[in-house]
């Protein structure tokens, strides 16, 4: 059993964040390692008056946790895997995830009778996917930007900013903030973002090959990630990426992997989406990504990125 190896976690400051990184800890401390972890600003959480699809970079969580990974500055990074860009740099591998939470997205509010249903309430999200949703299942409410991270949103509910605002249910769980859910929206009809409930960990190629796979067994939940490679492959063939509303989820059934999939206009005026059941989650995320092109998908998504741009 290692007693002397130190581990670096590089992470965002946030509080979910930290409580990630404080789990991959855990798993890792319990097997005798020494673990450091080094929190930093990502450019994602120093710009919150402006949408993510604003900003412009599609690293905005990653980008600075990466350099320091290339710099040797730390020796893995923790993410949430809904944050990651569609590819990665092929020398920044993904070499575990964290067995998912539940991944659906849930509705808070202080008024324990809400529900998305009523008649028009103000909504805050920061999520292009779900503002498409909204528009489309929802659309008598009024939607505000509510950027910042879970505390900072609970501080805006709470102030006035809006009725009720929708989260991931992993990180609302992770946080203790569940006695302010109200709905739990259906993965079917409400399908979350790539990688939504389940956190990533980052190495660079650099790192030495035995303690990449003494992490890997220690951190990766294999069922997790075949779903994910499978969210992760779509994504990638689609060119999508989390300020855009690509949504996936996959979920492990007898007979293989079952992906759903879509796109949405910007105001859920159009939806396009596909299933698909396989063994292999690479060829599983491409076939999906490929019957969505084939419906218009990628010119769909190109209309979306300029909107966004203006």
């Amino acid at each position: 059993m290692p007693t002397n190896k130190l581990i670096r976690i590089g992470t965002r400051n946030s509080a979910l964040a930290m409580w990630q990184a404080r789990h991959i800890a855990s798993l890792l401390e319990a097997a005798g390692y020494s673990v450091e972890i080094i929190d930093i600003v990502t450019i994602g959480d120093k710009i919150l008056d402006r949408s993510l699809s604003k900003i412009g970079a599609k690293g905005v969580f990653t980008e600075e946790l990466e350099t320091m990974l290339r710099n040797g500055e730390i020796d893995i990074a923790q993410h949430s895997a809904k944050d990651l860009p569609s590819t990665l740099a092929a020398d920044l591998p993904l070499i575990a995830f964290t067995k998912r939470e539940a991944a659906h997205d849930v509705v808070l509010s202080l008024n324990p009778d809400f529900r998305l249903a009523v008649a028009g309430a103000i909504v805050g999200t920061s999520s292009t996917r779900r503002r498409a949703m909204l528009a489309k299942e929802y659309p008598q409410h009024t939607l505000v930007e509510m950027r910042g991270n879970l505390q900072t949103r609970l501080e805006k509910l709470k102030s006035g900013a809006c009725d009720a605002m929708i989260l991931a249910y992993a990180g609302v769980h992770r946080m203790g903030m569940e006695s302010y859910i109200v709905e739990h929206l259906p993965i079917d009809t409400f399908t979350p973002a790539v990688g939504q409930g389940s956190v990533a960990i980052q190495s660079s190629s650099q790192l030495d090959p035995a303690l990449a796979i003494a992490i890997r067994q220690l951190c990766n939940d294999e069922p997790t990630e075949a779903c994910l490679l499978a969210e992760r492959h779509l994504l990638a063939q689609l060119d999508g990426g989390c300020s855009v509303p690509v949504f996936g989820h996959a979920k492990q059934h007898a007979d293989g992997l079952h992906l759903q999939a879509g796109v949405l206009g910007l105001q859920g005026e159009v939806e396009l989406k596909a299933t698909g059941i396989g063994i292999d989650p690479e060829t599983l995320g491409k076939a999906v990504a490929q019957d969505l092109i084939a419906q218009g998908a990628q010119t769909l998504l190109q209309d979306i990125r300029k909107q966004l741009a203006s």
